[in-house]
């Protein structure tokens, strides 16, 4: 049978992972061009769907007529309306095992980042200025505290990788045993224990309605005065424009963000321009490994569910499917 498979979107120098794939069962790869209204006539006939970034709602999600999966090319689903996918009898699936290395990495560098001082260094010597005055106090690691607020695989990385510099590592996921957190190393606490306690708070959760703006005004005035927020998971995680106000009062010494509530080619932020803030363009995630393996995982699935069996990594139950 003639499958036809739909990319709405991607960022990947090269999608031959996901077209060697595809070709183990003939499915014809459909690249989206355009706006809302091309992948939305893209979709129409479309047996599956691989999406990156491109927001997928509930009238897009209505107007696919053949779609049997919705493959996600990375961790949260944030930009899926799952519920409705799921009540059109729509598999959702996500890849949640493939960058975990990368974004741990990603985030003890912006970690060891804003501890060491590194990008105000850099500008000091680069202005020819042979002097590190401007950046003191530069703290001894293995007196600090990291918090991290989510304990699942990255978090978890996170963890056994600090270990190496010697933080002394707080975990809170009220979806996690404290027991679990003590084996992989940390010690249990409710979130205003983590931020009233912690040097530098790393964020680790999902993006959900529960979830945006968990760090809000009130919980980042509850971080300990002079400590550090970290994000490389997403940016509506994090209050920007409270965030700002902390850092401007000099409650927190500095932030530094992978991930901001809005992105792409035209993105703004409170944060932006602010000389105590790291930036980086939504990167944690890359490798040139890490995205051969999500492309074919994603698409791996794609071919299970055309091939009538059930994909490796659903994020929800669709009634009708299969």
């Amino acid at each position: 049978m003639g499958w036809k498979v739909l990319f709405t979107d991607h960022v990947f120098p090269s999608i031959e992972p996901v077209q060697d794939e595809l070709d183990r069962i003939g499915a014809e790869l459909v690249v989206a061009a355009g706006d809302r209204e091309a992948v939305a006539r893209a979709a129409a006939d479309a047996d599956a769907v691989l999406n990156t970034y491109f927001p997928l709602d509930a009238e897009l999600i209505e107007r696919m007529g053949r779609c049997r999966i919705i493959a996600r090319l990375g961790i949260g689903v944030d930009n899926v309306d799952v519920a409705t996918a799921e009540r059109r009898g729509i598999w959702v699936t996500n890849v949640p095992d493939y960058c975990i290395d990368e974004v741990a990495d990603h985030t003890l560098a912006l970690v060891l980042a804003l501890l060491r001082k590194l990008t105000v260094l850099d500008a000091l010597t680069r202005a020819g200025r042979w002097t590190f005055e401007p950046a003191r106090p530069i703290p001894r690691l293995a007196n600090l505290v990291l918090g991290l607020v989510g304990f699942g695989q990255i978090g978890r990385r996170v963890c056994q990788k600090s270990k190496a510099f010697g933080l002394h590592v707080l975990a809170y996921d009220p979806y996690v045993n404290p027991f679990a957190i003590r084996e992989a190393g940390a010690a249990p606490a409710d979130l205003d224990s983590l931020l009233a306690s912690s040097d530098v708070v790393s964020i680790h959760v999902p993006l959900t309605a529960q979830t945006r703006h968990l760090l809000d005004r009130e919980r980042i005035a509850r971080m300990k005065p002079g400590a550090y927020l970290v994000n490389t998971s997403r940016g509506g995680i994090v209050d920007e424009a409270a965030l700002r106000e902390a850092l401007d009062r000099g409650h927190l010494a500095g932030a530094a963000l992978d991930v901001l509530e809005h992105e792409g080619a035209h993105w703004e932020s409170p944060v932006r321009g602010h000389e105590r803030v790291i930036l980086t363009p939504h990167v944690a995630f890359y490798s040139e490994a890490s995205v051969e393996e999500l492309q074919r995982k994603a698409a791996r699935q794609v071919v299970a569910v055309l091939s009538g069996a059930a994909p490796q990594h659903p994020v929800n139950r669709p009634a009708m499917a299969g």
